[in-house]
């Protein structure tokens, strides 16, 4: 398990700072909202508990396009032009119109950060500004309290900085997923939707080069997912070991809140069904971080850009919540009509344009890639 990294001992010092922006949270969100102010001049200061790199959470695949987009192909590990779905009663081999690529974590996000400029700091922030509606924002952490009049969470499904009540599992729109990575190879994108693992959910193989990304989800948080996932593992014929796992939220929430930028899980920008929250986060992430451009370059006011910023989020809602209505439809499906349904979904036309849609949902075109 990795290692908090805010200072400790004679290392700890205060961090008392004023900046432009303030990003809180440096996975995939808050690196996105960072690249995009890079050329802005702006003091922007990244925080977070953890080193860029250190805390992966995620089986880390992508549509093999948004690498490419975002030139971070450097981090690539396999690439897959079909998906395998596997149920009780029936395999199906879906030939996608797009393929789909494993990653490595770390190297990801040191490409990402390496496309921005910021200054990074270890610490763990500790609740929203007590004063939103002040031009500066007063953010207290660990450390001690940043200032700045442009603040982003992307901290995750905690939503660290809202106001109000505080998303928590298991009563809340979140799903579970728990993930082994065991030394091996493949050859297969698979997934499994089979009631011995889990009532409501999916499993999963991804390969990554020389190891297997094996894990569990669950769509009902209250279905703990370390045993199916070990059984997984060993019926694909691998020994569970590198546990990592995470909450993943299932609904889109308000992108903006008392005069806060919302990303990534923290706004709920996880796809459901899929849990697909990658893509995801780098698309809004990149949204958020060109409106933020253009407050500190003076083009428009925080306001307009909460307004648009939040409008655009907005527009997608409908397209999430579709896709929660059937999330929570699969589960109810009968195994023994699952089974004709996947092969009869697995006909060419049919995968092009579902997959096809999907992909843009998020698409790499969607927003201008700089």
């Amino acid at each position: 398990m990795p290692t908090r990294a805010t200072k400790r001992g004679t290392e700890r010092t205060p961090l008392e700072r004023d900046c432009d922006v303030l990003i809180c949270g440096a996975s995939f969100a808050g690196l996105a909202v960072a690249r995009e102010l890079a050329e802005t001049g702006a003091k922007v200061l990244l925080v977070d508990r953890y080193e860029i790199g250190e805390r992966q959470t995620s089986a880390c695949g992508i549509p093999t396009r948004w690498l490419e987009a975002l030139e971070l192909m450097g981090a690539h590990r396999q690439r897959f032009g079909e998906l395998v779905i596997h149920s009780p009663h029936v395999t199906a081999r879906y030939r996608l119109p797009w393929t789909f690529s494993t990653f490595d974590y770390r190297e990801l996000c040191a490409l990402l950060a390496g496309q921005g400029n910021f200054e990074f700091e270890t610490a763990k922030v500790e609740g929203p500004p007590p004063a939103p509606a002040q031009a500066t924002q007063v953010v207290r952490t660990d450390r001690g309290e940043i200032r700045a009049p442009l603040v982003v969470d992307a901290l995750g499904w905690r939503r660290v900085l809202g106001h109000g009540d505080p998303i928590q599992p298991p009563d809340s729109y979140l799903s579970r997923g728990l993930e082994v990575h065991p030394q091996g190879s493949g050859d297969d994108l698979e997934i499994w939707i089979d009631r011995r693992y889990v009532p409501a959910g999916y499993g999963w193989s991804f390969p990554a080069g020389d190891e297997l990304r094996i894990g569990v989800g669950s769509f009902e948080p209250r279905f703990h997912v370390k045993d199916p996932t070990v059984q997984l593992a060993r019926d694909l014929e691998r020994e569970p070991a590198g546990y990592q796992g995470n909450w993943i939220p299932h609904r889109i929430r308000e992108a903006t809140e008392s005069e806060i930028f919302f990303v990534g899980d923290s706004a709920g920008h996880c796809l459901p069904l899929t849990a697909e929250g990658i893509r995801t986060a780098f698309y809004f992430g990149i949204a958020c971080g060109r409106e933020l451009a253009d407050v500190v370059t003076g083009r428009q006011t925080r306001a307009a850009a909460l307004a648009r910023y939040g409008a655009f989020s907005a527009a997608h809602r409908q397209q999430f919540e579709w896709m929660l209505r059937v999330q929570r439809l699969i589960p109810r499906v009968p195994p023994r009509v699952l089974g004709p349904a996947l092969t009869a979904m697995s006909a060419k036309r049919f995968v092009d344009w579902s997959f096809n849609h999907y992909l843009g949902l998020a698409h790499p075109a969607g927003v201008r890639l700089a």
